[in-house]
């Protein structure tokens, strides 16, 4: 048995769980399909039009990134951010431009304005146009991209409920058999994916809590988090609790963080701050349940103090800072650390991390 029938027997089977309730057996890990130590390079949807972020993707290629995620928005989280491009198209278009790295989001959320199966179809169509480089990341969603788009908004239970049911719905989808199957929130119908993506598409799931660790844990092939919370023994053992419940091995499992990131002077970090004010309290009501990007920068900018933002960030010039951070957040546990950078001059700070920082882990 090959990697992509492994893969895709196992994914039936985490499927078939989600909506029936039965139990998982453990397969062997896919060792093959899981990078170790893996920088990434995050290309903000929010920040920089979609003509640009396809340069700055070929540019992460150029530089020796071996992944890159995009963020799927219907909005900006700030409206002073700028941007919110279709993700999916840039995706496509970024795998003929830059065929040799991988590429996924960060995160899409199948749980109101996507309907699942058209995201198990896009993502087969994607997983076509770069065989074995695309990955799915989900979530729960936020109000300022499901509610804003008329798609509808409910509290943690129903996304949750909506997320495993979607996860279901997309990995039976790409086995490539004809599915009907009446569900909580979705009916789906004599439907049949004729085009699979021609090797796995692993699905990571971005987890803040206990409950959503062990929901990435059960019905995810990662797990994307922060270092916070990867190294809180409640959150990873919740997660941990769900990849044996589901009868995986946790080293098949891929732990995915998101760190910001600036070459350059303290000031030169509030600056870029200023469009990130609302990550300290993403989660919390007023932001994550807030569909207007308006309303959430003027909450950020009264609330939110720029030094509580970058202090967390991280920042300086010696790449011996950023080399050492790295490296902390994978001797946590994590397989993929991301790069985020606010810097306006993304393609400078690409090349001096492919100079400076990154061969320091391809060595």
């Amino acid at each position: 048995m090959n990697d992509f029938q492994q893969l895709s027997r196992r994914n039936l089977l985490i499927s078939l769980a989600a909506t029936t309730g039965l139990a998982v057996l453990p397969l062997p890990a896919l060792a093959a399909t899981r990078s170790r130590r893996r920088v990434g390079f995050v290309l903000s949807g929010e920040q920089f039009p979609v003509t640009e972020l396809i340069r700055y993707g070929e540019a992460a290629q150029r530089a020796g990134f071996e992944i890159v995620w995009t963020s799927d928005h219907f909005q900006p989280w700030q409206a002073n951010e700028g941007h919110s491009s279709f993700s999916w198209a840039t995706l496509a278009a970024l795998s003929q431009r830059a065929p040799g790295i991988t590429m996924g989001t960060g995160v899409t959320c199948p749980t109101y304005r996507y309907n699942p199966a058209v995201v198990a179809e896009a993502f087969a169509t994607l997983g076509q146009l770069a065989p074995g480089r695309v990955f799915l990341g989900v979530g729960t969603g936020e109000a300022l991209n499901e509610q804003a788009a008329g798609a509808g908004w409910g509290k943690y239970p129903e996304r949750a409920e909506r997320l495993i049911e979607a996860i279901g719905i997309i990995r039976r989808l790409w086995t490539g058999q004809n599915l009907t199957q009446k569900g909580k929130y979705w009916d789906v119908t004599s439907a049949r994916l004729y085009d699979l993506p021609s090797q796995p598409v692993p699905i990571y799931v971005a987890a803040n809590g206990p409950k959503s660790a062990h929901l990435a844990g059960r019905y995810g092939d990662g797990w994307i988090t922060d270092l916070k919370l990867l190294k809180d023994a409640t959150v990873r053992k919740a997660f941990e609790d769900g990849v044996r419940a589901q009868g995986k091995s946790l080293g098949e499992m891929e732990v995915i963080l998101e760190t910001f990131a600036v070459n350059g002077s303290p000031a030169e970090a509030r600056q870029g701050a200023e469009l990130w004010r609302f990550l300290k309290k993403a989660w919390q009501p007023g932001y994550l349940t807030n569909p207007d990007p308006v309303d959430i920068q003027r909450r950020a900018e009264k609330e939110i103090n720029l030094d509580d933002i970058v202090k967390d960030w991280i920042v300086g010039t010696d790449p011996v800072l950023h080399i050492r951070r790295l490296t902390e957040m994978f001797e946590a546990g994590a397989n993929t650390v991301f790069v985020h950078s606010p810097q306006k001059d993304q393609l400078a700070f690409i090349d001096w991390y492919g100079k400076q920082i990154l061969p320091h882990f391809k060595a």
